[in-house]
């Protein structure tokens, strides 16, 4: 098996945002700055709804989201400024959404057989994939060897299974898995079970 190397890749917000996000998670409701209203009345909405705060925006009512912060989309233009070829992890659909808006060459990850083809030839710069739907059976080695995790998953298996979808026999590079954390918020707690080698779905 090839070498896997872990990275954390802090995400800092603006102050404004920080304490929006703060107001949000003491009360369960917040008014976002388009004016939209956001409110949670159960301590497992409000995890899930943090992660979305994690990762720029959240959604308010009937499917419609609010855009909060560009900070995640930043730092993975940065890291998409190498050379290497990127199987990003998206969480939301309006991760997505922002993914394809910044990065238009980006390529989704469906049921195309011509796209696991294209990826594994190196033709793929950037390859988007939501955890569940390529978490296991996808032998995707030959593309690439860097995993970024936009936003993260409560799901262990998901976890572990996408990972394994470069870091597998075949693999002949040292395989980086870059988590894009956002400082302060509900990131840190989820990378830090998911990292743990005795973490279970019950701890997440």
């Amino acid at each position: 098996m090839p070498e896997l190397i872990d990275v954390v890749e802090w995400v800092d917000h603006d102050p404004d945002f920080i304490e929006l996000y703060e107001e949000f998670e003491e009360n369960m409701f917040a008014t976002l700055p388009d004016g939209e209203e956001v409110e949670v009345l159960a301590a497992g909405a409000m995890a899930n709804k943090l992660l979305q705060w994690c990762n720029g925006a959240t959604y308010t009512q009937d499917g419609a989201w609010s855009h909060l912060s560009n900070a995640k989309l930043d730092a993975l233009e940065e890291i998409a400024e190498g050379d290497e070829n990127l199987l990003v992890a998206y969480n939301f659909k309006f991760d997505l959404v922002n993914l394809q808006t910044r990065f238009p060459k980006a390529v989704v990850l469906g049921k195309d057989p011509k796209v696991i083809d294209d990826w594994n030839a190196g033709k793929i710069k950037m390859l988007l994939a939501h955890p569940a739907s390529a978490s296991m059976g996808l032998n995707l080695q030959q593309g690439g060897n860097v995993i970024v995790w936009y936003g993260l998953s409560w799901a262990l298996e998901n976890y572990l299974q996408f990972n394994a979808r470069l870091h597998r026999q075949g693999q002949g590079k040292p395989v980086r898995i870059i988590h894009l954390i956002a400082r302060g918020c509900l990131d840190e707690r989820v990378i830090g079970v998911l990292n743990r080698k005795d973490a279970t779905q019950k701890s997440l």
